[in-house]
């Protein structure tokens, strides 16, 4: 590297499933992922920051055909989701990544080759257990269910028994050498906690690996055996390298590889800890410097995902709040490794308390004494005390000090370290009392000295809060006069007295509106296919196609037990018909669990599964509802099979 090139920064997320919308979940790790690349950028670096979209596999197949479209056309239209999520969360994004491109099916496949050509892949059979959900093949320690069925360890959805050819990859070859790697990288994997869980399950042998499939068709051929499309996780980790240009641009390629930065979900740490290193070893690749496990925000303490059905909307309160608001409690919250739960009550507390009250407040009162005492322009300012360089120096520890928190990834300690500096310029306003020194005569250049030690600090403010709220910064930037964002600004050389005299303050408009809770949760009126809205107590009709996608049938009571801690709850296995599933119901005050084994009823079976009292429920059944609003469910008298349609 030449004397006078920048260092580099390449950072990326995982790329996200096109199989349902956008949500919660997937824009806090774009948030991260784009408050770091907007530090490294104010830090001076070349930074390359890579997202996009996986769109092959079998729950992108199934996902499709449940729709009746093919599979390229729900990854296009989910694909603008996710774009139109980035742009409205001001995601800047350097690189968007879909598998489906033919340079980056060219990369798989021809590393893919390669391997093969090495030995690394071999040809054989894999029997065992497959989740759909998670696309994951199931290591044969998961226990063996009743029914001969076994339960996916991270989705919680039952997992389909799979036989079929399919070829290898030597995982077990590269045991020893990846725990090397671990022991020369101890930062290889972040946070310290995962590190050890990754070495723990290293150590306690590896298998090889199946990364291909002959039962899925929506996938990238193999090489010489079209038969056989590749395994979605090992077509999905070498995104990262033809997301930078392997393969198709080798000078930004050469530039930025290794990764700096690999940011995912904890859910997923073992293909990136474990495969993909083993993966980059056998074709000869430099590896990764991290791999950042962050934790998952939950909702009732159940992780939030699609096949959940308790995803939040983050559209619900970008459309109230705006951008910046979403992207600070997100970040504020909980340190980037620990799950958070997420309430609208603790959200509505960071927008009035952290934004409204002590950011929002502090420019408006500011800017708006310097507008009404000195006409926009502070054109006298006094000698600075010993009061007024302790401001200076304080900004210097809490500038320092938030660099390393940013550098280091715990944004949230870099924020409460900020607010810690906010709350500091409050204070001196409150001890000198400017609106006091405007009233007494010979005090105005002291009260030019003070407003303009608080301007520089709202300054200096929007330099170090722009890589969590960018909108809200450069609105203070412009609010002061200044001409360009402060995301120009090398945070390294910030200063506090860098503010120039003389320049015109303009006029602020409020930052951040108070908003009561009950305000922002309040029902919104329902809304038609057609836009219209729906009149209260309006029937709304569906067409018999509508109907049709609802899959009924006769479903099998096996076991009935009451949840612990409610009255009303009954948690039920039932027998579907070709498996059986968990379902709870609200039917306690009418039946005893006791009463309901063996008796057949109607459930619906391809409802999105929800998560009821922290229990899954994968199918719900049909019930008349009397006025008391207890429940009587219409049981078969006669002997209907079990999973039979019902139409």
């Amino acid at each position: 590297m030449g004397e006078n090139a920048k260092k580099t920064f390449y950072i990326t997320t995982p790329i996200y499933y096109v199989n349902d919308v956008p949500h919660i979940g997937h824009a806090y790790t774009t948030i991260i992922a784009d408050t770091a690349a907007r530090f490294k950028k104010m830090m001076g670096y070349d930074v390359f920051f890579l997202t996009g979209t996986d769109e092959h596999g079998q729950k992108i197949e199934k996902a499709a055909a449940a729709r009746g479209i093919q599979p390229l056309e729900l990854a296009d239209r989910m694909v603008i989701r996710f774009k139109d999520l980035w742009k409205a969360l001001n995601i800047d994004y350097d690189g968007f990544i879909r598998t489906t491109q033919p340079h980056h099916e060219q990369v798989v496949q021809a590393l893919f080759r390669k391997l093969k050509d090495r030995g690394d892949i071999y040809r054989g059979s894999y029997e065992g257990y497959y989740c759909v959900s998670d696309e994951n093949f199931l290591s044969a320690d998961v226990p063996l269910e009743d029914g001969g069925f076994k339960i996916c360890p991270d989705c919680g959805k039952q997992a389909g028994q799979v036989s079929e050819e399919c070829y290898f990859f030597r995982l077990s070859a590269y045991q020893q050498r990846l725990l090397d790697f671990y022991a020369e990288n101890p930062t290889f994997v972040r946070p310290q906690s995962r590190m050890n869980e990754i070495t723990s399950f290293v150590r306690q042998g590896l298998r090889d690996l199946s990364i291909t499939r002959s039962t899925v068709r929506w996938g990238v051929a193999i090489p010489d055996d079209p038969d056989h499309t590749v395994y979605v996780w090992f077509d999905a980790l070498h995104n990262y390298l033809s997301g930078i240009g392997f393969g198709s641009n080798d000078a930004l390629y050469r530039k930025f590889w290794p990764a700096n930065v690999h940011l995912i979900g904890k859910d997923i740490l073992r293909f990136h800890a474990v495969y993909w290193p083993a993966f980059l070893m056998a074709s000869g690749f430099s590896l990764p410097e991290c791999v950042f496990g962050h934790g998952w925000w939950l909702k009732d303490k159940s992780k939030m995902s699609k096949s959940k059905g308790n995803v939040l909307d983050p559209h619900l309160i970008l459309d109230t709040f705006g951008t910046d608001p979403l992207r600070y409690f997100l970040l504020r919250e909980i340190p980037v490794g620990l799950d958070g739960n997420f309430s609208h009550e603790g959200f509505i507390h960071r927008v009035n308390s952290d934004l409204a009250n002590d950011l929002g407040n502090l420019v408006q009162r500011v800017l708006t004494m310097i507008r009404s005492y000195f006409s926009g322009r502070i054109s006298e300012i006094g000698e600075a005390t010993g009061e007024d360089q302790e401001l200076n120096t304080k900004f210097l520890e809490h500038r320092d000090r938030i660099i390393e928190h940013y550098d280091d990834l715990a944004i949230n300690r870099a924020l409460e370290d900020l607010w810690g500096y906010i709350n500091t310029v409050n204070r001196y306003l409150a001890d000198n009392e400017p609106w006091k020194k405007a009233k007494q005569a010979g005090a105005r250049a002291r009260l030019g000295r003070i407003l303009y030690q608080a301007a520089a600090a709202i300054r200096t403010i929007a330099c170090l809060v722009y890589p969590v709220m960018p909108e809200s910064a450069d609105k203070i930037w412009h609010f002061l006069g200044e001409g360009t964002s402060p995301g120009e600004t090398v945070l390294a050389h910030l200063a506090f007295d860098d503010l120039e005299t003389g320049v015109e303050f303009l006029k602020p408009d409020q930052l951040f509106p108070r908003v009561d809770l009950k305000d922002f949760l309040k029902e919104k009126p329902v809304e038609t296919p057609a836009g219209k809205q729906k009149k209260e107590g309006e029937m709304e009709q569906i067409t018999f196609d509508e109907f049709k996608r609802m899959d009924l049938r006769v479903a099998e009571i096996l076991q009935a037990e009451r949840v612990e801690g409610t009255n009303k709850l009954i948690k039920m296995k039932i027998d579907i018909g070709d498996e059986t599933r968990q379902m709870i119901a609200g039917i306690a005050d009418t039946y005893a669990p006791e009463d309901l084994t063996g008796k057949k009823l109607i459930v619906i079976v391809n409802l999105k599964p929800a998560v009821i009292r922290g229990i899954e429920s994968q199918a719900m059944l049909l019930a008349a509802v009397k006025p008391d609003d207890s429940a009587i469910v219409p049981f078969f008298s006669e002997d209907v099979p079990t999973g039979a349609p019902v139409k």
